[in-house]
């Protein structure tokens, strides 16, 4: 069939391809994982859904405000952020939306989920000691960090960092306030300097005698084990790793997590995108890619440090108990003065 109007023919073109434009399946993502190896997250995702992503990357409380003050105008479909304490004040400035996925619930043990967000990997807090200045038998538990007999052996990242506030919020949920108080005043009393610093920095020092002692993500340990750097090699040969409170409550973990956001303009790829992340090839990026380990039990990985450090007792404290005492962490530390 012939057209006889070829500029009728020019404009039911363009409609066409703008409506197929519209209709090109997308999602909005803000993260804060910083980490090169999430690529293959990203690109596997859209290799098996058609679903382009649209990524903004940018610090955890950046973020969070940049979501608030776009409010129901926000592209933004999901959030992904290291730290309970961070997925929790996204929760409490009300970014999120609740998700229903029974996939999800199958697949993420209920400690480490809410109901607006979910845990995808997870990271050991671990005890870090100078095997020539410090008996592993000293430090086998959070609590042995405020012994008197390590006076001046110390060392910590600011206590204002969401990975210790984590940490402090189990402690109150554990031992109630008080004690919590009592423990932190003792880890300011044998300080061997001012917090400062990330925690590769603790390890470091710690190697070279500066402190006896530290506490640490165990994706950091894991990645200075598997560097071929010579540097990182000596780093590695001088301390020693403790998994703390194997015979009480279990080392504590944090997470790397997200959920949907309320004004997510693309909820069903939202939803797609959260359980994708739960996926076995999606955990095991996780593990393989940054030295974290899958939420998803099934899940086997194959990563020579994470085998190394071997296997050990997690403390099950449910993520939302970690948000709920979050500030009162954040008061403990300031009256203390471990800033």
């Amino acid at each position: 069939m012939k057209l006889k109007n070829p500029l009728l023919f020019a404009a039911l073109l363009a409609l066409s391809a703008s409506a197929a434009a519209a209709q090109e399946a997308v999602l909005n993502l803000y993260s804060a994982r910083h980490y090169q190896t999430d690529e293959a997250l990203y690109s596997n995702f859209t290799k098996q859904t058609g679903i382009k992503i649209n990524r903004i990357e940018g610090k955890e409380d950046e973020l969070l405000e940049r979501i608030k003050n776009e409010g129901a105008n926000s592209p933004a479909d999901v959030l992904l952020t290291v730290d309970a304490a961070r997925l929790a004040a996204a929760h409490e400035l009300g970014l999120f939306a609740p998700v229903k996925s029974k996939l999800l619930e199958s697949r993420i043990p209920a400690y480490l989920r809410t109901d607006d967000w979910f845990s995808f990997s997870t990271r050991a807090r671990v005890i870090v000691y100078n095997k020539a200045e410090v008996q592993a038998e000293q430090v086998q538990n959070y609590e042995d960090l405020a012994n008197p007999a390590l006076k001046g052996k110390l060392c910590s990242r600011s206590g204002s960092h969401p990975y210790n506030l984590s940490l402090m919020a189990s402690v109150i949920a554990h031992q109630g306030e008080q004690k919590a108080e009592a423990w932190a005043k003792g880890l300011v009393a044998n300080f061997a300097r001012a917090p400062k610093g990330g925690d590769t920095d603790q390890i470091k020092a710690v190697a070279a005698g500066e402190c006896g002692v530290a506490i640490a993500n165990s994706y950091y340990v894991a990645r200075l084990m598997r560097s071929d750097k010579p540097a990182d090699k000596k780093v590695m040969e001088k301390v020693g790793v403790v998994w703390p409170n194997q015979k009480s409550t279990g080392t504590h973990i944090n997470v790397s997590g997200g959920g949907m956001l309320k004004h997510a303009p693309n909820k069903a790829a939202a939803v797609k995108f959260l359980e994708y992340l739960a996926s076995d090839e999606a955990q095991r990026y996780f593990a393989d890619g940054n030295n974290e380990w899958p939420v998803v039990t099934s899940v086997k990985v194959k990563n020579p440090a994470l085998e190394a450090l071997g296997p050990f007792k997690v403390d099950t404290l449910p993520v939302s108990s970690l948000a709920m005492y979050r500030a009162k962490a954040q008061v403990i530390f300031d009256r203390v003065g471990f800033r």
